[in-house]
């Protein structure tokens, strides 16, 4: 496995911590930092600036919503940081929700398996320097019956191929995932329900004729090192019960659907209930602590250590980590055990 680092939202008053985070991350030779966006700060403007202060990692969306931009302002920006970078971006994409879709961008949230198709056809078009046409369900290039031609991107991107991950939950939009894009971006990742999860997204791949080799598995994965193991995992409660019971609509939550999946079904309904009755402290009690420990790497470092085993055998191939406790020195001190433990395990790549 390799070793990435996600830097989560900017503007929350930690960016010059996370900048710092992201050179240690660079010196010490992770694969890859990731840079989220909401409906804050953009992830684009961001990596531009983390690209500008690094030297070797990548730097990825983790993600571009794709009701934010059309596909081809997508790829521009794509080509754009890929030249800016020096060969260093990855291409991460996600259709966000209902309520920040129609809420924020003002796009419906309909069929977002064929938006998802067409708009990765188009961006790969467009960074291939084709000349992009397109008549689709949602997006039709040029318009017809009007002064609209078929253009070409006149950026070259470094690669000729430049790397496209999509954010997946659903079992639908994994299997899409295996089929069209490059890497999946996994969140609440559990070695132990891999199986069953992973199988759309072995399914995509055998559909499009492809095996899982070169595929990038990529779940971002909270991190927490010290001694006491529940200690550890309380905060990652917050975090767990906003995106278990708040993070949709009582309807439409995928990450409440996925715990409930994961067999956590009981425990998500009680966690939204309570985050939806602004019972906070409520839904973070509600968390189970096997929820959290099997989606992060909490304890002390050789318990991590062993944690990373089961991790790799699900198929990770690059395990990206999230910071989540201590000031910019324990964080930073974090990173660096990080690829001490990696070693240790004789998993590293």
């Amino acid at each position: 496995m390799k070793l990435g680092l996600n830097l989560g939202y900017w503007g929350a008053g930690n960016d010059a911590d996370n900048l710092a985070l992201a050179r240690e991350a660079d010196r010490l030779g992770y694969s890859v930092v990731w840079a989220a966006e909401a409906y804050g700060s953009d992830a684009a403007t961001v990596l531009a600036w983390v690209a500008a202060q690094t030297e070797q990692i990548d730097v990825g969306s983790a993600v571009f919503q794709i009701p934010g931009r059309t596909p081809a302002n997508t790829a521009m920006t794509a080509a754009t940081l890929d030249t800016l970078s020096g060969g260093r971006f990855r291409l991460g994409l996600g259709v966000s929700g209902p309520q920040v879709s129609e809420g924020w961008h003002g796009v419906r949230f309909d069929k977002p398996l064929t938006r998802t198709r067409e708009y990765v056809a188009i961006v790969r078009k467009a960074l291939a320097r084709e000349k992009v046409s397109f008549d689709g369900e949602f997006f039709t290039l040029p318009l017809p019956d009007g002064p609209g031609k078929a253009l070409t991107l006149t950026v070259h991107p470094v690669r000729e191929h430049l790397p496209i991950y999509l954010a997946a939950i659903g079992p639908k939009n994994l299997e899409l995932t295996g089929e069209i894009a490059d890497g999946w971006l996994a969140i609440f990742f559990s070695p132990e329900n891999a199986a069953e999860i992973m199988a759309p997204l072995r399914a995509g791949r055998e559909k499009a004729g492809l095996t899982m080799e070169g595929f990038d598995v990529v779940p971002t994965v909270p991190l927490v090192i010290g001694d006491d193991v529940a200690a550890c995992a309380d905060p990652l409660r917050f975090y767990s019960a906003l995106y278990v019971g708040g993070m949709g609509s009582r309807e439409k939550n995928f990450y409440n659907q996925l715990a409930t999946r994961m067999g956590y079904e009981a425990a998500a309904i009680e966690i939204q209930d309570k985050y939806m009755a602004r019972d906070y402290d409520g839904a973070m009690a509600a968390v189970p602590f096997e929820f959290i420990d099997r989606t992060s790497l909490i304890g002390p470092a050789d318990r991590v250590r062993d944690r990373l085993a089961p991790f790799a055998e699900a198929g990770v191939t690059t395990l990206t980590v999230a910071v989540y406790s201590g000031d910019l020195q324990e964080r930073i001190a974090t990173l660096r055990s990080m690829v001490d433990i990696l070693e240790a395990s004789g998993l590293a790549d």
